[in-house]
Formats: C-alpha cells, structure tokens, sequence
C-alpha cells in the first residue's frame, strides 16, 4: 500500500532548505491601481467569471452616509443613523400586480418568493388613491423578462383577468426638474391624479450638487418609450418631456416584511450609472451579505443587467478583514504575519481579474467578511507587514495558500498542470497543528458485528485480547454513540451504541476525521457515477466495479485513477476532488469496503468479495469463512470489516488544492520559532519580501 507524505525534515535542515528554489515567473496580471485601494464583488453578475446576484440589497449604518455619484463629488442622498434603505437596478422587470389592498399583493409575493422570479412590492400614488405595485425581477435582457413574463402568469396567483404580467424597463421620461424634492414631489403628485405613474428621482447636477426630476413611464425599449410619450401628451397636453438621463430613482418599497407592511425608501440605480454608498468609520451594514459591515463605500451599479455591489476601500483595512476570515486570529503572531504577505501579494496580482472588481469575497479569491472578522492581534500583524510583498523578477507573485497539505504540499503538475516554477512540494509537518488538540478514535466491532467509530473519551481498554491479538474496550458512560465515520455529526445516525460491560474488538485508532487527516465514504457505484457525470472526458461505465489511484505525483497526490482498469480522465488532476464526491484533497488511497485481497503462497494475488465464502487455515485446521461482518487483517496489524454490498472508502490526508502555502503548516511552523520571512520563503521558492 502507498504510505503518505515525505520523512519530517528537522529544524536544522528545514532552516538550510528555506533558501532552496527555482526561478519564479510573471503572474501575468496588472496590480490593483495606486493608491492602493481594492475593488472586492459582494453581488455582481461577471459571466462565467463569478456569478452572485440578489434583486435588490439593504444598507444600514449606526451613523449617517450619502449616496453620490461614481465620482464622490455629488451628494445625492443622505440617509440618517439607524434607518434602512433599500437599492436596486432600474432594469428588465415584469410588473405583475397593481392593486389597492396591501394583502393582496402581499399574500401574491409570499408565493413568488420561492421561485426564480423574486418579487418587490412598492407603494406608489396613482389617481387620487394609494396603490401597491407587485414586480419580479431584474432580468439580463428583454427575452428574459418575456419569459418571466408567461412563468409568473402560469404561477397560480389569483390575478385580475385585466391585468396580465407585462415587461418594464429602465427607461423613463422626465417631466421636469426641480430644485428641491418637496417641489418634485409635489409635481408628481399633480401627474399621478390623471392616473399615471411618476415617480420623482434625483440626478447629479453638472455643476455639482444635484437636482430633482419627475420621471413618468417604465419603458422596457425605445419603440416602448415613444408609445408612451403619444399616450401622455394625449392625457396630459401640458407636460413638456424629455428622455430621463442617469440617476436614482426614489420608490417606496413595501415589502420588507410580508407579514406586516413595513416601508422604506427605495432607490434603483437607473440609466447605466454607477453611485456610491459612503459610510463613516461605523462601516455601513448589508443585511443580503449575512448583516456584514463594510468599511469603505459600496459602489451600486449595474453588470449583465443584474445588481452590482462593489466594496471599494483602502487595501490595508481589506486585509484586516482577510487575515482573520482566513486564519484563526489566536494564532501566533509570526503565522499572522506571513499570512498578510501572502494575503497582499495574491490580491495585487489579480490586477482586474473580474473586470470590475479586483476580487470577490469568497474562497473563489479570498474570504472577506468585513469589520466583523477583524482582531486586534491580525490588525497588528497587517501593520507590521505593511505594503510587503512577495516578489520575484521584478513581480508581484500569485501566493495561493490552502487550508491544510495534509504534511507536504502540491507540485504544479498534481494540480492544475501548471504554475511555473514559483512552487514546488515541500515538506510541511507543521500541518499536524490541526490536530494537536484533537481526541482520537477507536474503529471498532461491535458483537452483533457492525462496525463504526467511538472517541477515545467515551472508551477504555479492557486489558484482554482476541485469539487474533486484537484488544477489546468497553464503554464508560451508558449509551456511547458509535459512527460511521470518525467525527462528531449530529446530522447522521448513529450505527449502534456501546454500554459498560459489552465488549467491542479494536480494529485500528485513528485520527478524527478534520482538515489534516479524513475518511469519506463508503460510496456507492451509483453515487460515484452520478458525480462524476459530466467531469471526465471519457465514457464512464455503466458500474464502477474496481477503483484504484494508478499514478500519482511529486507529493503523492493521485494524477491517475481508473474506474474498471479505464482511466477517469479530468481536465486537471485537482478536478478528482469534486469527481469523486466532492474529497477534501487528491492525498488519498482507495479501499474498497465489500472486498479484500488475498496474496496466495504463489504470488498471485486475488480480489474476494463480502458474498463470498473463502478458505481459511486455522490452528483448527481449514475452516471456510466470509460474508458481511469478516474481519481481515494484513500484515501491520491493522484490521477492518468487510461490507456485504460493495462501495469505496476514501482515506486521505489535507484540506484544499494543497499549492503553496498550507495555513496550518505556517501555525506549526511559527510555533516553532520560525520568523514569517523564513516561512514565506520554505512555502514559495526563490522569492524575496518587498516592501513598497
């Protein structure tokens, strides 16, 4: 069997290697833009980039903020302490309901919700009266609403037969500017008694500052817009109108609590514009990103017709929040710092890798929470650092880091079959920190002969053995839950219990399961194919019978499994951890749970499966064996249950693609006196630290 891992390098030749390396290479990207301030996507549509919108979002902040145009320089909107507001794109939407009773609208948008047509309620005044105003949406494009369209008139809402779902759009026509919004809104109120909707917006004045306009008509197109300008002059002769220009336009939304008519006011970024939510030092909340708050400003706009939310803020208050969303801020103030280098250096080499954005706030880039995961001890270790960079020939490189290598660290080649010479496989011991603390677990035999896990806490050894030399442990506490894997899961039964006085054989200890070591499975052919369903190149097989890693890298990581003797063939050797249900790592081995194999006196081996009978020599002479519940031994001592249906047990060790930097490896590392430069310098090769 394949053992893992590489011999533990002691401190003095770890020490000699942290200069060993190789030449790195550009990242190929361009760096944030000077002063050094970053774009982070919370909510932005950018294609097959990064894809995570919500129809509109909810800004509160415990002091007052604005909302300006792009540039800053126009304030358009102050929102006072404490008070809600809502933004939204002015785009594509389907208006599915106007009518005079809050409920009605209400009890249709309780049904919308659980579909892919999201709704928004508004009040608005019309004709002397208060109506509400049912829409869903935004959509990309005006076929997208059409079809939104015919699933929300085929949604079972009780709707007027008068009042089909039709298509709305962003584009308005302004029945005048006004210097003050109580003027507005007194011109809109004269318009909506002849029956029409108008709302009032507010848009940046050249000069600076800003004005006030009515807007009238929602068109979805320009043929749309010129319908409805021969419409209004028909009904209001006296309105002088002009096509509506960028701004935002001011709703009053209706709809926060479906339960209960709570309002707030409502702005829809509207004609392509870009404004900015600035905040004091108190961040401002959004409530749709898990109530974060933000630092900086938040740039609402527009991208593929969805909702954008763009953080931007000083590059240094950014990593205060990443350090902390990435590592625990308890750990020592060495790994702190590396991980800030390494933070910086990757997000400086993204250039404007999502076109509008630098970043995202996911582990698609780094994780970034906000305010809310910043600590005194990260802050320190950001400041200390500040503007140090990892570099090699004159550039800033991509300093990946992973959760955990499991003891040794990708090659390029067991990943994404790239990366140039800025990585290599390293040792990284220093990755068993994760489990310093943690208990261990005995895997077991039960007497009714299942088989499964119990912590080492809940147990004792009884003293005594089996005939075959396996130790027997007795619960010390009633009702001792034995899993089916080692870990605490409240979400999976149980496969049995264990009480003082019963008796179960020892088959191994083990660690629990985390992000240095793991166990998944077993998995069914079944749950095999269907996950790797459109991620291997080849035909898979109607039935996985055999499933053995055949080739693997550098570090050990599997390059190469086969299915049945056939290669699974991914387009990167990294894919096989979503392959193959979704593994912490490709550091693992395959053990196949209903079979095991014998290796004969000739030398051949040979495959017996759970439903078969097998001949054993026993001291008794030959007795025949097999089925569920068989317990089989190799040559180390180490023994396990064989299954009666078949499926794959995956063993591994390490969390994440395990390239570069391994988070866990830097706590060990720095709990061992290593300074960060050492540590950057043993994780990426042939660099040197800049500060700039």
């Amino acid at each position: 069997m394949w053992k893992k891992g590489k011999p533990a390098l002691a401190k003095g030749l770890l020490a000699a290697a942290l200069a060993a390396g190789c030449l790195l290479i550009p990242s190929g990207a361009g760096y944030a833009d000077s002063p050094r301030t970053i774009r982070v996507a919370l909510f932005a549509d950018i294609g097959s980039k990064y894809k995570l919108t919500v129809p509109a979002v909810t800004l509160l902040s415990n002091q007052a903020w604005s909302l300006a145009a792009e540039d800053g320089g126009n304030v358009l909107v102050t929102v006072p302490s404490g008070t809600k507001a809502r933004a939204s794109l002015d785009g594509y939407r389907v208006k599915v309901l106007e009518t005079s009773s809050w409920q009605t609208a209400a009890d249709a948008a309780k049904k919308l919700q659980s579909t892919s047509d999201k709704p928004l309620l508004f009040l608005n005044s019309k004709g002397g009266s208060n109506v509400y105003q049912l829409y869903t949406g935004t959509y990309a494009s005006e076929s997208a609403a059409k079809n939104a369209a015919d699933r929300v008139a085929n949604a079972g809402l009780s709707l007027p037969a008068d009042q089909p779902p039709v298509i709305k759009g962003g584009k308005h026509l302004s029945a005048g500017g006004y210097a003050t919004q109580l003027e507005a809104d007194t011109a809109r109120a004269s318009i909506a008694l002849a029956g029409v909707d108008a709302w009032t917006a507010v848009v940046p004045s050249e000069g600076g500052g800003s004005r006030y306009e009515v807007w009238v008509s929602e068109a979805a197109s320009d043929s749309d817009l010129d319908a409805a300008r021969i419409v209004l002059h028909q009904v209001l002769p006296q309105l002088s109108l002009t096509t509506a220009s960028a701004g935002l336009m001011i709703r009053t939304e209706a709809g926060l609590d479906l339960n209960s008519e709570t309002q707030a006011q409502h702005y829809a970024v509207s004609g392509g514009a870009k404004f900015m939510a600035a905040g004091s030092s108190a961040g401002i909340q959004l409530a749709e990103r898990s109530k974060r708050t933000y630092r900086g400003s938040l740039e609402l706009g527009g991208s593929n017709g969805a909702l954008s939310v763009i953080n931007e803020l000083p590059l240094e208050q950014y990593l205060y929040s990443v350090v902390g969303g990435e590592v625990s801020s308890s750990w020592p103030a060495e790994a702190l710092k590396a991980q800030a280098v390494a933070a910086r250096s990757y997000a400086l080499a993204q250039g404007m890798r999502f076109d509008i954005a630098n970043v995202v706030d996911t582990t698609l880039s780094q994780v970034y929470n906000g305010i809310g995961t910043e600590a005194a001890s990260v802050t320190s270790a950001v400041d200390a650092t500040a503007g140090e960079v990892l570099k090699s020939g004159g550039n800033i490189i991509e300093a990946v880091f992973s959760s955990n290598s499991g003891g040794v660290t990708a090659d390029p080649s067991e990943v994404w079959n790239n990366g140039g010479n800025i990585f290599a496989s390293v040792d990284s011991s220093g990755d068993s920190s994760a489990v310093a603390a943690a208990k261990k677990w005995y895997y077991v035999q039960l007497p009714g002969g299942a088989d499964g896990y119990v912590r080492e806490d809940n147990v004792k050894l009884t003293g005594e053995k089996t005939a075959a030399g396996l130790d027997l442990l007795t619960a010390t506490t009633k009702d001792v839950n034995v899993r089916a894997l080692p870990v605490l899961d409240s979400s999976v039964s149980p496969v049995g219990k264990l009480n003082p006085g019963e008796n179960a054989v020892v088959l191994d200890k083990v660690l629990e399961s985390g992000s240095y070591s793991w166990i998944k499975g077993p998995y069914t052919s079944a749950e095999l194919l269907k996950s790797l369903q459109g991620k291997t190149s080849a035909a898979l097989p109607s039935s996985i019978i055999s499933l053995q890693v055949t080739e693997r890298g550098p570090s050990g990581r599997a390059v190469q499994v086969k299915a049945n003797g056939n290669a699974l063939s991914v387009k990167y050797p990294d894919l096989y951890r979503s392959a193959l249900g979704g593994l912490p790592s490709t550091l693992f081995d395959i053990v196949p749970s209903g079979s095991y194999t014998v290796l004969g006196a000739d030398g051949r081996t040979a495959s017996v499966s759970g439903s078969q009978q097998a001949g054993v020599l026993s001291a008794s002479g030959m007795v025949t064996d097999g089925g569920s519940g068989t317990v089989v031994m190799n040559g180390e001592n180490k023994a396990r249950v064989i299954d009666a249906s078949p499926g794959f047990l995956f063993i591994g060790w390490g969390y994440g693609h395990g390239l570069g930097m391994s988070q866990w490896g830097v706590k060990g590392m720095a709990e061992q006196g290593y300074d960060y430069q050492k540590i950057l310098q043993h994780y990426f090769q042939n660099v040197t630290i800049v500060k700039e």
